[in-house]
């Protein structure tokens, strides 16, 4: 025993001949000693939901044996119990084991919005591994191409596009260098012979129904209309910057493609959604006929129909929300996937900062994005929500990738408060500790 007490303050010694005091110092600050990833577990789930009119932002917490948690996000719009439903399923593990934990529950998420549980749980969990080791995920995710994030910003519309031009160029005034339009047939809707529908009809109560079955096509004139519209648009906002075009509204495949080539002489970005990416054949059609970029998949769960699209060259770009497509890793391998098929990235996000910083994580990591979408560029209270960033989050148009442990980020606890669209802020679920199945998926 004497002989190994010796040893150590021999070594210890030797070290601190070795090592300055301050080097020694320095080294301990970048230690996380409140963590010990090998012991981590999770031990509970919570969450609280933000309103942001029309939509509605389900944020998440996992919370484990150590004091340190993760935050997530469920999709705009969803609901919290695809989050809870997993609960049981998380207790007890290591939340460092990302890849293993999303493999067993990626089963109850699809298409829509219903992969958002799956998702947001997906995106705690790289905060929690960041935080215990003291890196930004984009570090573990193998280190970004990029310090900063492109963003488009969306822009509430007008039939005048004298209107809706100017509010497009205050955003290049703003130092967005992308933009994006809505640019749907109730634009002519009212106009005689520019829309052909089945009589008593409207294309509000068509919405729901997929566009190859509404009967709605677009005649010459209403075409003409639209691309007349858009180029009076790039006159106010210059035609040197991307301009992108969204909800068309649903009108069968060979009317895309008519409106999808006169709108060729305004140089757009991108198509977005012109037909559900469920048809890819039809898509494609569309994609060979018409000479601006096609792009879909803010609805798509997983990477599978992703590389469809991509191998068969389905579309000229994809779209992928983070909050539906499977998480941080999944989209980055997405994105990975269709760089190989040389097709582009932009991404889609409609959310609170949360979901926002999981994005741009994702982006700095993944070579081939090329934008990320943000919807709450005019919510006076969106960046007040968390803290531990630069602000304002958007500054000219790009997000400052944070490089603190995680997703960066922490709750500003009181404007949360303000602005919850129900009772609660992460209180306890023990009402969902012993939600149980048989998830084995084989025999």
């Amino acid at each position: 025993m004497q002989r190994r007490s010796f040893l150590r303050a021999a070594a210890g010694a030797a070290a601190t001949a070795f090592w300055a005091d301050e080097t020694v110092e320095a080294y301990q600050q970048h230690v996380n000693t409140n963590s010990k990833p090998s012991d981590l577990k999770i031990t509970d789930l919570r969450m609280c939901v933000l309103g942001r009119a029309p939509m509605t932002d389900p944020i998440l917490r996992i919370d484990t044996n150590q004091g340190i948690y993760g935050l997530g996000e469920v999709r705009d719009g969803a609901s919290k119990t695809y989050a809870l439903i997993l609960k049981s399923r998380l207790l007890g593990q290591n939340p460092c084991n990302i890849d293993k934990i999303f493999r067993g529950i990626k089963q109850f998420g699809f298409h829509g919005r219903q992969g958002g549980g799956v998702c947001g749980i997906e995106m705690a969990l790289w905060d929690l591994a960041g935080k215990a080791y003291n890196a930004p995920v984009y570090q573990l995710l193998g280190g970004k191409f990029r310090d900063s994030i492109r963003c488009y910003a969306d822009t509430t519309e007008s039939h005048d596009p004298e209107v809706y031009g100017k509010r497009l160029r205050a955003r290049r005034d703003e130092g967005f260098t992308w933009l994006k339009m809505d640019l749907g047939v109730d634009l002519i809707e009212d106009v005689p012979g520019a829309l052909t529908m089945p009589l008593g009809t409207t294309l509000k109560q068509r919405g729901m129904v997929m566009h190859p079955f509404t009967g709605n096509e677009i005649t010459e004139k209403g075409v003409q209309l639209m691309l007349e519209y858009v180029l009076k648009m790039r006159e106010i906002i210059g035609w040197d910057i991307p301009l992108a075009a969204d909800h068309f509204g649903h009108i069968g495949v060979n009317s895309c493609i008519r409106l999808g080539k006169a709108l060729e002489k305004a140089n757009l970005a991108w198509l977005e959604d012109m037909i559900p990416w469920q048809y890819p054949d039809l898509l494609k059609k569309v994609t060979d006929a018409v000479d601006i970029p096609t792009i879909t998949g803010e609805d798509i769960y997983l990477k599978e129909s992703f590389q469809t699209l991509c191998k068969d060259h389905v579309v000229d770009m994809i779209h992928p929300d983070l909050a539906t497509a499977g998480g941080i890793l999944e989209t980055k391998k997405i994105g990975d996937m269709a760089q190989e098929y040389g097709v582009g990235m932009a991404m889609h996000f409609a959310g609170s900062p949360v979901s926002c910083f999981a994005n741009v994580h994702c982006a700095a990591a993944t070579e081939n994005v090329l934008v990320l979408e943000n919807h709450s560029v005019d919510v006076p209270w969106w960046g007040d929500l968390v803290e531990g960033v630069e602000k304002p989050i958007i500054n000219r148009g790009f997000i400052k990738v944070p490089e603190k442990p995680g997703l960066g980020i922490t709750l500003n606890d009181a404007v949360m408060k303000q602005h919850l669209m129900e009772p609660g802020y992460f209180e306890p679920t023990p009402e969902w500790d012993k939600e149980r199945s048989w998830d084995r998926l084989w025999s």
